[in-house]
């Protein structure tokens, strides 16, 4: 594990590569918010790729492990339910990665959620343009998490 360069909010907006993918989610913003930022267990029963994730530091922090082998201790930078979740990657085993932030903003869509997942990275250009080139399955890794999100939401606003 490797520490990189602590960046903030601002990054998603800065950073020289920036991915950037969105879905509508049946849910509401409230009830989507919940799953991202309260329920960090549960990422692994809808996120594409992830093995296992815990919160740390009493929700401050959380560890992530991919089902590759790749893990990232983050810091949440902000959680202002219903709007927004947003941390950075502190540490990685991930190779190349020099600054790592995610941001996910939820708006308000007819009775749902628009939600937009913000990458941001910094990295040496092969690593930019490797994660360029990977555009694509990381749009559809989006996009299959999301459904799968927004089916688990669906099924426990059945239960209740």
């Amino acid at each position: 594990m490797r520490r990189l360069r602590p960046v903030e909010l601002d990054f998603a907006r800065s950073a020289p590569l920036r991915l950037a993918f969105s879905a509508r989610l049946g849910a509401p913003p409230a009830t989507v918010y919940a799953a991202l930022a309260e329920d960090i267990e549960g990422w692994a029963r809808w996120f594409t790729g992830v093995a296992r994730a815990v919160p740390t530091d009493g929700g401050a922090g959380r560890d992530v492990r991919l089902t590759g082998g790749t893990r990232f201790l983050e810091t949440v930078l902000t959680a202002q339910p219903e709007a927004l979740y947003a941390y950075r990657v502190d540490r990685t085993n991930a190779p190349g990665i020099r600054a790592l932030l995610e941001e996910w903003r939820l708006t308000p869509d007819g009775g749902g959620t628009r939600l937009r997942w913000t990458f941001a990275a910094d990295g040496p250009g092969p690593l930019r343009l490797a994660l360029l080139l990977a555009r694509p399955g990381l749009g559809r890794a989006f996009r299959v998490s999301a459904r799968a999100l927004d089916r688990r939401l669906a099924m426990a606003n059945s239960d209740s």
